[in-house]
């Protein structure tokens, strides 16, 4: 047994305590949530600085791990998609490693659970092996041609079939990206998904993303083309991007939507109308890197929106650390509390991801995994915060 002390606890779940002490067995169970008058100091493990749960990392891609670096910045959705295409084959030896490798740095970074996009099985091993829990969305897309949905829903499901079974780890099927999914698709996955509890789908990163759903305009059209994809038959409805999702959807699933640069308020008001079990990742390093954009968090929090925080891959980001993401929406939009952003880092992914009755707070019975900030004394996340895990 450990009986953990810090400046502050902040349990997210529950007011922030001054001088909270965390009590927890061998197993890293949490049996106690106290102050420092409650214990005899001398079997306290004493630090400066702030405790919170272990994060949760809604949205990345970890068999992209490899492409770090080599696909430009600020090129946009469109031509980073093109790039990623063309880097993305290399030596199996070479992915493995560099999968590897990032596990470890999200684990370095506090990083206890990961909604992971999967359109290979390439890191299903390490997913089986690791001490962070992954949520493996595989990942299906046709781009929009209905008569080859049922081959491509095959080919992935092979993928599906290959994942390890354990008890940490989940997988769903799920569609990438409204202009990249037919209708037919989409009923595929749903009826794979029966009694599955979550889905993710990318959701309005790029202007033309709603240009093609609204009025069949725009850079997706010779996106397809110099793919030799033809979209002929493709009709517009006349609405931005997430109202062809939420057709094709199934509302009773838990549903992530992931990037939201685009999305509106009246985007916003439509998804929660439509189930509440709507759920928002943010990647804001990421949507940076490719859009040089942000997603407009106030639209958000005034939608009482259930925001998670996302890294994406290292095709699109720096690093994968949810402390750098937490800070650059600071750094950004210094309107939205530490304690808002704390919520969104761990408690509510934790819940997008099913994981809410073990990890993301500091309750009695779970086993959130906990890390330690050092952060300023008006409890501010600056640029030198940084992670340590004690659990």
């Amino acid at each position: 047994m450990r009986k953990i002390t810090a400046d502050y606890i902040f349990p997210v779940s529950s007011e922030p305590i001054k001088q909270g002490v965390i009590v927890i067995d061998d197993d890293g169970k949490i049996l106690s949530v106290d102050t420092r008058g409650q214990h005899a100091a001398s079997g306290l493990e004493n630090y400066e600085g702030v405790i919170v749960p272990g994060f949760v990392n809604t949205h990345c891609h970890l068999e992209l791990s490899h492409m770090k670096g080599k696909v430009d910045t600020g090129t946009g959705l469109l031509t980073f998609i093109s790039n990623v295409v063309s880097f993305r084959e290399v030596d199996e030896e070479e992915i493995k490693t560099a999968i590897e490798k990032a596990d470890q740095e999200m684990y370095d970074e506090g990083i206890v659970a990961v909604g992971d996009i999967s359109n290979k099985a390439d890191t299903f091993q390490q997913k089986a092996e690791s001490d962070i829990r992954y949520y493996s969305f595989l990942e299906m897309f046709d781009f929009l041609q209905e008569a080859g949905a049922q081959e491509c829903f095959d080919r992935y499901k092979m993928v599906y079939d290959q994942h390890p079974v354990s008890e940490g780890n989940k997988i769903a099927a799920v569609p990438h990206a409204p202009y990249s999914v037919s209708k037919k698709l989409f009923s595929l996955i749903n009826e794979l998904n029966q009694g599955q509890n979550t889905v993710s789908i990318h959701n309005q990163e790029t202007v033309a993303e709603n240009e093609l759903f609204l009025t069949k305009t725009g850079g997706f059209l010779d996106f397809y083309k110099n793919f030799g994809i033809s979209i002929e038959a493709f009709q517009p409805n006349q609405k931005s991007a997430i109202f062809y999702a939420l057709a094709q959807l199934d509302p009773k699933q838990r549903t992530l939507f992931v990037h939201n640069t685009l999305t509106n308020a009246a985007d916003i008001a439509a998804a929660q109308v439509w189930s509440d079990q709507v759920f928002w990742a943010t990647c804001p390093n990421a949507n940076l890197y490719i859009e040089n954009r942000l997603p407009n968090y106030q639209s958000f929090i005034a939608a009482d929106a259930r925001m998670t925080i996302g890294t994406d891959s290292l095709t699109s980001n720096w690093q994968l650390s949810i402390i750098e993401e937490m800070k650059t929406i600071a750094r950004y939009q210094s309107f939205i509390p530490f304690e808002t952003l704390l919520r969104w880092a761990t408690l509510n992914g934790a819940e997008a991801l099913g994981y809410g009755a073990d990890l993301g707070s500091l309750e009695i019975g779970k086993t959130p995994g906990l890390n330690l900030l050092n952060l300023s004394e008006d409890l501010q996340l600056q640029a030198d915060t940084k992670v340590h895990r004690l659990l």
